[in-house]
Order: structure tokens, then sequence, then C-alpha cells
């Protein structure tokens, strides 16, 4: 069954723990933290404030999506805060098969973003030592984008990557997935998507994710 990372982008700040409890209540499997710089992204999104914050109330495993320059700088403050993953994109690190090491040796899973524009084949030499690949399907930087349908391509040719190499890394997709766009990725080889505007923007979040959970 397809897996439901709700992004935390999305929520409602003025009503974080009303948010927060709905998630607690709902079928979603991970709750997508969205971390912006300003600088690898034209945006800036919440910190590591909010995160310590909310990871003793959250009862989803944080999957921690760090769109920002050197990642390999803050693995030990994401870790701290109980991640069960952190993704990095490749087109960040300066030496991305020692940042995967470090993420793996400070207790998490390590995931790895590429941009719509990155081939998938960057990722051939560390497609074996990674839990998760993102593909991103908008441009990373702002919610509520249009999805790409040429990423479903791209999703195809990385599962068939994965089969040849062996790998055990998931793919996650996030960027405009809708109920269309979800069924699309999910039958490309998607194992998770990432939903934000979808969910928090629903009359009834809970049952959107039950129905994307039902794809």
């Amino acid at each position: 069954m397809i897996q439901i990372a709700p992004s935390f982008l999305s929520a409602n700040f003025a009503h974080l723990e009303r948010e927060i409890q709905m998630l607690n209540d709902s079928e979603a499997d991970l709750l997508h933290f969205d971390v912006m710089d300003g600088s690898f992204v034209p945006n800036i999104s919440f910190g590591f404030p909010v995160m310590a914050s909310l990871q003793n109330v959250v009862r989803k495993p944080m999957d921690v999506h760090m769109m920002v320059v050197q990642p390999e700088r803050w693995i030990e403050r994401v870790a701290s805060y109980g991640a069960r993953i952190m993704t990095v994109h490749q087109e960040a690190c300066h030496n991305l098969h020692r940042t995967v090491q470090q993420i793996h040796e400070a207790g998490m899973q390590a995931g790895v973003a590429i941009n719509p524009g990155t081939p998938v084949m960057m990722l051939e030499e560390v497609i074996c030592d990674i839990d998760m690949v993102l593909i991103m399907t908008v441009n990373p930087g702002f919610g509520g984008q249009t999805f790409i349908p040429s990423m479903l391509d791209k999703v195809r040719r990385l599962k068939s990557m994965i089969s040849q190499t062996g790998s055990k890394a998931l793919i996650e997709c996030d960027g405009g997935v809708n109920l269309e766009t979800g069924a699309q990725l999910k039958e490309a080889g998607a194992d998770i998507l990432v939903a934000g505007h979808t969910i928090f923007r629903s009359d009834d979040p809970i049952e959107t994710i039950h129905a994307l959970k039902a794809l």
C-alpha cells in the first residue's frame, strides 16, 4: 500500500494544535518537514525551533527534507529531534556519499532528493547506499505548484534503476500531488506520496488522507 506523508509546510500555523491532532488521528504514515534556507531555494520555511517543539507531540515519524546548502552541517541537530528520515539534495552536497554515511551514523535513514532538471543517473553510485529517493515533481521552494507530467517517466526510470541494482530504496514524490497525479505516480512506481495543499486545504483532511492511501 502506498505511504502518505502530509507536508507540514501547508498546515495552518495559526492552529497548530488542531492540525497536529488531525494528523495523529489520520492514516498518514509520515510527517514531511520542508526546511528551506532562502539560498538553495528562493523561500524560507520554519526551522529547528518548530521541529523541537513538535517532536514530543507528533505521533508520526518525522520525514525531514533539507532544502538547504551544506545540509551535512545539520545532521546531528536533525537526529536530536528524533527524525526517522533525513533527505538531502544531490545538488546541494559536495560529497554525497560521505553525507549519506553521516546520516546513517547519526541513526537515521538517508534520503536523497533530485530536482526536476537532475537526471536519475546522478544517483547511480549511491543508489544501493540510500534508503529513499525523493523525486521533486515540481521545482522546490513553494507549495501549491502544478505537477510536472514528465516526472512520471522519471519515476519509471528510477524504478528500473532500483530493480536492476538490487537497491532497497523507496521512491518518494513531492509536488502537485492530488488524487489524480497520486494514482499516476503509484502506477509509475512511487512508494510514498508527499501531499500538502491537497490535504490541508480539503474540507475533510482525514478523509483525503484515507483516499490517497486507497489509491
